[in-house]
């Protein structure tokens, strides 16, 4: 089955302003089911979660179905899903919790391809603990990063290799299950930011091979909060820094605080959401359902992303950065005699969103070649359609002339 993009269109009502929105990278825009369910949370009465009142006993509620939808849609278990303010901030506390087990020899391997929020935490955690960090990198004419880049450093020293599932950058897709096979042979733990990966491919952790897997829902029609799913026993190795009275079951171990129970409901109901962008499919479980939207999403993206990119590499003046061989629908560009930043004002004056820099892969945008100026993004989301891309298209034309 196929998406029906109108109808999918129809959810958002920020695209009633008339704006072609490709700045999902950086957040996805929001349906009215999400909004409506982070609302109705805030109203309903709610109160730390226990099992005596109705208000606790809504948020335990809550939290377990939010736990339950996240693992519908990675294809992991629900007890192993922990929340987080951001994916910037699970990744920190889980990298001075794995740093405790680390010491002098032992090393950890990050990749020029990331993200900061998957390189930092673990560059900072392995100095704290007298750890070695050896870089992975990519070929940065195409943007791939090859199995060996990151294979070839990992030795039985090696207590950590972090990776990218998706380049929020370039789009590239590394191979993570054959990557995790090869980090896995020499009893190393594997942590994906699957942040830029999961609003594009339908994922499941166990077939990928992941250890960690971190993904933030506001890149994916959700609110604005981070998760890292993981082993249940895995994640019981771990001791995190923690208040005194606070539980040590697992996963909640991990979740420093009170936890934001409207962002939570409203995590649950962008999983349904997902599972229902094909309304004429088949009946099942939500997790067969997300399977199937995400298959038909990805299809509609890479239709779209083969008009953007045809288009833009058919421009004189305009470069295109990387072309690697599995991406996802993000493409990294310039226009020569213009700056990025220009491009970017000069596009949202059309009512055309495709913001510019290095967006936080500031080790990728330097061994791009790109500096820290980086370059003008421009990434599908299912809610984009073919007059979106002829409006990005004019506008970079324009811009050419």
């Amino acid at each position: 089955m196929e998406l029906d993009v109108a109808a999918v269109r129809q959810a958002f009502p920020a695209l009633s302003h008339g704006v072609a929105h490709f700045d999902g990278p950086g957040g996805s825009q929001v349906p009215t089911p999400v909004a409506q369910a982070v609302a109705d949370a805030m109203v309903a009465g709610m109160a730390n979660r226990g099992t005596v009142t109705s208000a606790e006993q809504r948020a335990e509620s809550t939290v377990g179905g939010a736990r339950q939808a996240v693992a519908d849609l990675l294809g992991a278990q629900q007890h192993g899903v922990v929340f987080g303010r951001s994916m910037t901030q699970v990744t920190y506390d889980l990298a001075r919790s794995l740093a405790k087990q680390w010491g002098p020899g032992d090393e950890v391997v990050v990749t020029r391809l990331d993200h900061d929020a998957n390189i930092r935490p673990w560059v900072q955690a392995a100095a704290s603990a007298g750890a070695q960090v050896r870089w992975a990198e990519f070929d940065p004419e195409t943007g791939d990063l090859p199995v060996t880049a990151v294979a070839d450093l990992v030795t039985r020293r090696t207590r950590l290799v972090a990776c990218t599932g998706a380049s929020n950058l370039l789009g590239t897709r590394p191979d993570i299950a054959a990557i995790a096979d090869a980090v896995h042979q020499m009893g190393a733990l594997l942590y994906v930011d699957g942040v830029h990966l999961t609003p594009h491919a339908p994922v499941d952790v166990g077939t990928l091979g992941t250890d960690f897997y971190a993904c933030s829902p506001y890149k994916f029609f959700g609110p604005h909060l981070g998760c890292v799913v993981a082993d249940h026993d895995l994640l019981k190795t771990l001791e995190p820094d923690k208040l005194l009275p606070s539980t040590d079951e697992v996963p909640e171990r991990f979740e420093l605080g009170t936890l934001p129970y409207e962002l939570l409901a409203g995590a649950s109901a962008t999983v349904d959401f997902i599972a229902g962008l094909l309304p004429d499919a088949d009946g099942g479980s939500r997790r067969s359902q997300v399977l199937a939207s995400m298959a038909a999403l990805e299809r509609h993206e890479d239709r779209l992303f083969a008009r953007l990119l045809d288009g833009l590499e058919g421009m004189d003046g305009v470069t295109v950065h990387g072309r690697p061989a599995h991406r996802t629908p993000t493409a990294l560009f310039s226009v020569a005699g213009r700056s990025p930043a220009e491009v970017y004002q000069r596009l949202a004056a059309r009512g055309v969103n495709a913001p510019a820099g290095s967006f936080y892969a500031v080790e990728a945008s330097r061994w791009a070649g790109l500096g820290d100026t980086g370059g003008v993004r421009a990434g599908l989301a299912p809610y984009n359609d073919d007059e979106d891309v002829d409006r990005l298209l004019a506008g970079v034309a324009d811009l050419c002339r």
